[in-house]
């Protein structure tokens, strides 16, 4: 990874759009997320210019619309946010991120063995 992605919740959800398709339009993107977020459609192209700008997706022209594609992998804006979290609020210590998803409750008894099947095979699928 060269650098660490760090994407706003708006900028997340246009990104897993495109991660999903392949490419698409601004108006394709807007559609998409209507329903869950109800912006207008030029606050969804503004949002994917800016986004161009940073270098996370870029456009080929197809006649008068823009197609936009994603620049970056999920993997690596998941490596970077998690690893940016890790560091805010556990100082680094990922064990201390484990710990508190097994002390809160957000992981079950299937998925502590998945834990501990991966541990088992050098931690990686």
């Amino acid at each position: 990874m060269s650098q660490p992605y760090q994407l706003g919740d708006l900028q997340l959800a246009i990104m897993r759009v495109l991660w999903a398709r392949g490419e698409a339009s601004a108006s394709e993107v807007h559609a998409a997320l209507l329903e869950e977020r109800g912006l207008a459609p030029t606050t969804i192209a503004t949002m994917l210019r800016k986004m161009e700008d940073k270098g996370v997706v870029d456009h080929r022209a197809q006649g008068r619309q823009f197609i936009y594609r994603p620049c970056i992998a999920e993997s690596d804006v998941r490596e970077g946010m998690v690893g940016d979290l890790v560091e805010r609020l556990f100082r680094g210590d990922c064990a201390a991120l484990v710990n508190h998803l097994i002390e809160a409750g957000e992981i079950d008894a299937g998925e502590l063995d998945e834990l501990r099947a991966r541990l088992g095979k050098g931690g990686r699928r």
